[in-house]
Protein backbone atom coordinates (compact mmCIF):
# COMPACT_ATOMS: atom_id res chain seq x y z
CA UNK A 1 0.00 0.00 0.00
CA UNK A 2 1.08 3.63 -0.58
CA UNK A 3 1.66 4.94 2.73
CA UNK A 4 0.64 8.24 1.65
CA UNK A 5 -2.69 7.68 0.44
CA UNK A 6 -4.78 6.77 3.77
CA UNK A 7 -8.20 8.13 2.48
CA UNK A 8 -7.33 7.22 -0.99
CA UNK A 9 -10.56 6.15 -2.60
CA UNK A 10 -10.88 2.12 -3.43
CA UNK A 11 -13.12 1.70 -7.36
CA UNK A 12 -14.63 -1.52 -6.16
CA UNK A 13 -17.22 -1.35 -3.14
CA UNK A 14 -16.93 -3.64 0.22
CA UNK A 15 -17.80 -7.08 0.46
CA UNK A 16 -17.39 -9.95 2.78
CA UNK A 17 -16.31 -13.35 1.28
CA UNK A 18 -18.02 -15.25 3.95
CA UNK A 19 -21.72 -13.74 3.24
CA UNK A 20 -24.00 -15.27 1.59
CA UNK A 21 -27.84 -14.28 -0.24
CA UNK A 22 -30.11 -12.19 2.30
CA UNK A 23 -33.37 -11.39 2.36
CA UNK A 24 -32.34 -8.40 3.33
CA UNK A 25 -32.19 -5.28 0.72
CA UNK A 26 -28.54 -4.21 0.27
CA UNK A 27 -29.88 -0.97 1.20
CA UNK A 28 -31.38 -1.62 4.63
CA UNK A 29 -29.02 -4.52 5.96
CA UNK A 30 -26.70 -3.56 8.49
CA UNK A 31 -22.71 -3.99 8.08
CA UNK A 32 -21.60 -6.62 10.34
CA UNK A 33 -18.95 -5.90 12.77
CA UNK A 34 -16.66 -8.57 14.71
CA UNK A 35 -14.21 -7.36 17.37
CA UNK A 36 -10.90 -9.22 18.32
CA UNK A 37 -9.21 -7.55 21.49
CA UNK A 38 -8.46 -9.18 24.95
CA UNK A 39 -10.00 -7.28 27.46
CA UNK A 40 -13.65 -7.61 28.09
CA UNK A 41 -14.32 -3.76 29.10
CA UNK A 42 -12.71 -2.80 25.72
CA UNK A 43 -15.22 -4.89 23.63
CA UNK A 44 -18.21 -4.10 25.88
CA UNK A 45 -17.24 -0.71 24.95
CA UNK A 46 -17.27 -1.07 21.34
CA UNK A 47 -20.07 -3.04 21.06
CA UNK A 48 -22.22 -0.69 23.21
CA UNK A 49 -20.91 2.35 21.47
CA UNK A 50 -21.80 0.19 17.50
CA UNK A 51 -25.58 -0.87 19.29
CA UNK A 52 -26.45 2.61 18.85
CA UNK A 53 -25.41 3.36 15.04
CA UNK A 54 -28.41 2.27 12.94
CA UNK A 55 -26.59 0.84 10.18
CA UNK A 56 -24.25 -1.35 12.10
CA UNK A 57 -24.08 -4.58 14.11
CA UNK A 58 -21.94 -6.98 16.42
CA UNK A 59 -21.72 -10.54 14.62
CA UNK A 60 -18.91 -12.04 17.06
CA UNK A 61 -16.18 -11.12 19.04
CA UNK A 62 -12.87 -13.22 20.47
CA UNK A 63 -9.66 -12.69 22.38
CA UNK A 64 -7.37 -14.03 20.56
CA UNK A 65 -5.84 -14.73 17.23
CA UNK A 66 -7.00 -18.30 16.51
CA UNK A 67 -10.20 -17.97 17.85
CA UNK A 68 -10.76 -15.04 15.56
CA UNK A 69 -9.20 -16.37 12.30
CA UNK A 70 -11.57 -19.53 13.17
CA UNK A 71 -15.13 -17.97 13.31
CA UNK A 72 -14.30 -15.39 10.76
CA UNK A 73 -16.68 -17.18 8.22
CA UNK A 74 -19.45 -18.17 10.40
CA UNK A 75 -20.11 -15.09 11.92
CA UNK A 76 -20.05 -13.88 8.01
CA UNK A 77 -18.84 -9.94 8.93
CA UNK A 78 -17.78 -7.27 7.14
CA UNK A 79 -15.29 -5.78 8.81
CA UNK A 80 -13.27 -6.97 11.66
CA UNK A 81 -11.92 -4.38 14.36
CA UNK A 82 -8.32 -5.51 15.76
CA UNK A 83 -6.15 -5.00 18.38
CA UNK A 84 -2.28 -5.68 17.89
CA UNK A 85 -1.36 -6.88 20.94
CA UNK A 86 -3.38 -10.60 21.56
CA UNK A 87 -2.18 -13.75 23.96
CA UNK A 88 -0.80 -16.13 22.36
CA UNK A 89 -0.58 -14.47 18.89
CA UNK A 90 -0.11 -11.36 17.22
CA UNK A 91 -2.84 -8.75 15.51
CA UNK A 92 0.09 -8.45 12.83
CA UNK A 93 -0.03 -12.40 11.77
CA UNK A 94 -3.96 -11.85 12.42
CA UNK A 95 -4.04 -9.78 9.37
CA UNK A 96 -2.01 -11.63 7.01
CA UNK A 97 -4.08 -14.36 7.46
CA UNK A 98 -7.08 -12.53 7.35
CA UNK A 99 -6.37 -11.03 4.01
CA UNK A 100 -4.64 -14.75 2.57
CA UNK A 101 -8.31 -16.38 3.25
CA UNK A 102 -10.41 -13.81 3.31
CA UNK A 103 -9.39 -10.78 0.09
CA UNK A 104 -12.32 -8.92 0.44
CA UNK A 105 -12.80 -8.49 4.09
CA UNK A 106 -12.40 -5.09 5.54
CA UNK A 107 -9.99 -4.83 8.45
CA UNK A 108 -9.68 -1.98 11.14
CA UNK A 109 -7.11 -1.77 13.12
CA UNK A 110 -8.14 -0.40 17.09
CA UNK A 111 -4.57 0.08 19.01
CA UNK A 112 -2.92 1.88 21.89
CA UNK A 113 0.01 2.54 19.27
CA UNK A 114 -0.03 5.93 18.32
CA UNK A 115 3.07 6.00 16.40
CA UNK A 116 3.69 6.20 12.58
CA UNK A 117 6.21 3.14 12.30
CA UNK A 118 3.21 0.38 14.33
CA UNK A 119 1.14 1.78 11.47
CA UNK A 120 3.08 1.39 8.67
CA UNK A 121 3.53 -1.95 9.49
CA UNK A 122 -0.03 -2.85 9.84
CA UNK A 123 -0.75 -1.38 6.68
CA UNK A 124 1.83 -3.58 5.28
CA UNK A 125 0.46 -6.55 6.71
CA UNK A 126 -2.77 -6.02 4.75
CA UNK A 127 -4.96 -3.39 7.41
CA UNK A 128 -7.42 -0.90 5.63
CA UNK A 129 -7.40 1.23 8.36
CA UNK A 130 -5.79 2.10 11.61
CA UNK A 131 -7.37 4.27 14.71
CA UNK A 132 -6.37 4.49 18.39
CA UNK A 133 -7.88 3.87 21.40
CA UNK A 134 -7.78 7.15 22.55
CA UNK A 135 -9.52 8.34 19.52
CA UNK A 136 -13.52 9.45 20.75
CA UNK A 137 -16.15 7.42 19.71
CA UNK A 138 -17.58 9.30 16.98
CA UNK A 139 -14.25 9.16 15.36
CA UNK A 140 -13.98 5.55 15.83
CA UNK A 141 -17.41 5.33 13.83
CA UNK A 142 -16.13 7.59 11.38
CA UNK A 143 -12.98 5.17 10.90
CA UNK A 144 -15.58 1.68 10.51
CA UNK A 145 -17.82 3.57 8.16
CA UNK A 146 -14.82 4.86 6.12
CA UNK A 147 -13.24 1.56 5.79
CA UNK A 148 -16.60 -0.23 4.91
CA UNK A 149 -16.65 2.39 2.35
CA UNK A 150 -13.68 1.05 0.42
CA UNK A 151 -11.27 3.92 1.87
CA UNK A 152 -8.36 3.55 3.73
CA UNK A 153 -8.12 5.28 7.17
CA UNK A 154 -5.74 6.68 9.44
CA UNK A 155 -6.32 8.44 12.94
CA UNK A 156 -5.62 12.39 12.76
CA UNK A 157 -2.84 11.95 15.71
CA UNK A 158 -0.73 10.22 13.03
CA UNK A 159 -0.93 11.71 10.06
CA UNK A 160 1.79 14.19 10.59
CA UNK A 161 4.03 10.90 11.60
CA UNK A 162 3.07 9.26 8.52
CA UNK A 163 4.11 12.37 6.17
CA UNK A 164 7.45 12.60 8.01
CA UNK A 165 8.04 9.26 6.79
CA UNK A 166 7.05 9.55 3.88
CA UNK A 167 8.75 13.01 2.85
CA UNK A 168 11.46 12.02 5.27
CA UNK A 169 13.88 10.39 3.40
CA UNK A 170 15.37 6.74 3.87
CA UNK A 171 17.94 6.65 6.83
CA UNK A 172 21.85 5.75 5.37
CA UNK A 173 23.05 2.52 4.56
CA UNK A 174 19.23 1.32 4.77
CA UNK A 175 19.58 0.63 8.33
CA UNK A 176 16.20 1.70 9.78
CA UNK A 177 15.35 -1.05 12.24
CA UNK A 178 11.77 -0.41 10.99
CA UNK A 179 13.50 -1.98 8.02
CA UNK A 180 15.43 -4.93 8.83
CA UNK A 181 13.27 -6.11 12.19
CA UNK A 182 10.36 -8.91 12.01
CA UNK A 183 6.86 -7.68 13.71
CA UNK A 184 7.64 -9.21 16.25
CA UNK A 185 11.09 -7.66 16.96
CA UNK A 186 10.25 -4.26 15.84
CA UNK A 187 7.61 -4.51 18.90
CA UNK A 188 10.08 -5.51 21.52
CA UNK A 189 12.29 -2.92 20.28
CA UNK A 190 9.80 -0.23 20.84
CA UNK A 191 9.22 -1.51 24.18
CA UNK A 192 12.45 -1.36 25.09
CA UNK A 193 12.49 2.31 23.90
CA UNK A 194 9.44 2.94 26.14
CA UNK A 195 11.72 2.11 28.88
CA UNK A 196 9.70 -1.37 29.33
CA UNK A 197 12.00 -3.80 31.37
CA UNK A 198 11.83 -7.97 30.34
CA UNK A 199 9.53 -8.67 32.78
CA UNK A 200 7.20 -5.99 31.47
CA UNK A 201 7.78 -7.37 28.21
CA UNK A 202 6.47 -11.16 29.09
CA UNK A 203 3.00 -9.47 30.30
CA UNK A 204 2.58 -7.33 27.48
CA UNK A 205 2.99 -9.37 24.54
CA UNK A 206 2.83 -12.88 26.94
CA UNK A 207 6.16 -14.76 25.52
CA UNK A 208 8.46 -16.31 28.08
CA UNK A 209 11.74 -14.68 28.85
CA UNK A 210 13.55 -16.98 26.82
CA UNK A 211 11.76 -15.96 24.23
CA UNK A 212 11.89 -12.06 24.87
CA UNK A 213 15.77 -12.84 24.71
CA UNK A 214 16.29 -14.89 21.89
CA UNK A 215 13.93 -12.11 19.83
CA UNK A 216 16.83 -9.39 21.63
CA UNK A 217 19.84 -11.50 19.80
CA UNK A 218 18.42 -11.64 17.23
CA UNK A 219 17.51 -7.14 17.21
CA UNK A 220 21.51 -6.93 18.18
CA UNK A 221 22.42 -9.31 15.44
CA UNK A 222 20.75 -7.63 12.72
CA UNK A 223 21.56 -3.99 14.03
CA UNK A 224 24.50 -4.56 14.40
CA UNK A 225 24.54 -3.99 18.50
CA UNK A 226 26.87 -5.21 20.81
CA UNK A 227 25.23 -5.41 23.74
CA UNK A 228 22.14 -5.00 25.87
CA UNK A 229 22.67 -1.44 26.84
CA UNK A 230 23.26 -0.40 23.15
CA UNK A 231 20.03 -2.32 22.36
CA UNK A 232 18.31 -0.31 25.01
CA UNK A 233 20.23 3.19 23.83
CA UNK A 234 19.19 2.63 19.84
CA UNK A 235 15.62 1.86 20.94
CA UNK A 236 15.12 4.95 23.13
CA UNK A 237 16.97 6.98 20.32
CA UNK A 238 14.59 5.71 18.02
CA UNK A 239 11.76 6.09 19.69
CA UNK A 240 12.32 9.76 20.68
CA UNK A 241 12.73 10.37 16.67
CA UNK A 242 9.44 8.82 16.03
CA UNK A 243 7.66 11.26 18.41
CA UNK A 244 9.91 14.24 16.74
CA UNK A 245 11.38 14.71 20.53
Amino acid sequence: MDGGRMRALVKTPPKSPARSGSAKSAKSARARVFLVDDHPLVREWLASMIALESDLEICGQAEEAASALAMAASARPDILIIDLTLPRGSGLELIKDLRAQFPALRLLVLSTHDDAAVAVRAFRAGAHGYAVKRDPGPRIIEAIRTVLAGEFYASPVLTAQLAGRMFGGVSPGGRSPDELLSDREMEIFKLRGQGRSAREIVGLIRVSVKTVGSYEARIKEKLGLENANALKRDAVLWEDRQRGL
